[in-house]
């Protein structure tokens, strides 16, 4: 009998990554379609969930065709999802697409099951069972992207909530009030540590544009204006970490995503920012680590939940 395969997606606001998946975590083949979500023009809700379909099966469906094995597809997608459900509530790359069924509606098409969930909770799923978490019983992974998305392990079962939307860790209100975020709030973990928020905080800073790798590029230069806002990415992630391990009390974290690339210049101020705001019997017990997995956390951990699924 040959080996079942599942095979994870990756959906971005740019781009759809693809890799078919054995259950070792082993990628038998990648692919990468163009994706524009995030530019898309459907006037409303009917006409972007069409979109959103017809790109997903136009990227998905020829991969199935070449591989009789596939047991499942995982779809990582950003946005707030019920997770028991497959359903996504809202996205911030679709407007408008609310209360959407889009794992069953993606099966129907497809003719094959079908797990869709946040894509940060499914990459913390992906370095649990492959990357960092590998052997831990429980896990907290956070993505520093274009906002701050996070996931749980507990006792190594993802941790969804009542409601399928636990672990929306960028949204803890932990930083400044000083920038509102794009959930409306202020004082959110992301308005302050993802990779888009740096890059946003550097250039009012400085008069100069520039994306997250830039700023951590002109870090490593001596750039004090740089190396201040990483610093405060740092003290910021650093809070979040605390309150989330208080609450949990997960010993394991991993971080992946953009920002991560500028490691060296935040991690020194998160650490001593969770060693100063745990409970004293936890100070030096949470070890935060860089994602083994980097961007392969969110394709591995979507397949994975095809596997979890059957």
């Amino acid at each position: 009998m040959s080996t079942p395969l599942a095979l994870g997606v990756d959906v971005g606001g740019t781009n759809i990554r693809l890799a078919v998946v054995d259950p070792e975590g082993s990628i038998g083949g990648r692919s990468q379609q163009n994706a524009r979500l995030s530019r898309h023009d459907a006037g409303d809700p009917a006409a972007a969930a069409v979109l959103v379909l017809d790109m997903l099966e136009q990227s998905i469906a020829p991969v199935l065709a070449e591989h009789d094995d596939i047991i499942g597809v995982g779809i990582g997608f950003p946005g707030f999802f019920d997770a028991h459900r497959g359903l996504l509530h809202s996205s911030p790359n679709i407007p408008g697409l609310n209360e959407f069924p889009l794992a069953a509606e993606l099966a129907k098409r497809l003719a094959i099951p079908v797990h869709v969930g946040n894509d940060a909770a499914l990459a913390a799923l992906g370095e649990f069972r492959f990357g960092t978490g590998r052997g831990a019983s429980s896990l907290l992974h956070l993505t520093l992207g274009t906002g701050i998305g996070g996931g749980a392990i507990i006792e190594g079962r993802p941790y969804t909530g009542d409601g399928g939307m636990a672990l929306e860790v960028g949204h803890l209100h932990v930083a400044p009030e000083d920038r509102i975020c794009g959930c409306g709030s202020l004082g959110c973990m992301e308005s302050w540590a993802s990779a888009s928020a740096v890059a946003e905080r550097f250039s009012e800073a400085s008069g100069m544009a520039a994306d997250a790798r830039e700023v951590a590029r002109l870090a490593d230069t001596g750039d004090a204006q740089a190396i201040a806002v990483l610093h405060d990415a740092g003290r910021i992630l650093g809070r979040g970490i605390a309150e989330i391990a208080k609450l949990l009390d997960i010993r394991q974290v991993s971080i992946s995503g953009g920002l991560s690339g500028a490691w060296k210049h935040f991690a020194p101020a998160m650490q001593h920012e969770i060693d100063a705001r745990l409970l004293p019997p936890q100070v030096g017990k949470i070890v935060v680590q860089r994602s083994r997995l980097g961007d392969d956390a969110g394709i591995l951990g979507a397949a994975a939940s095809v596997f979890t699924q059957s």
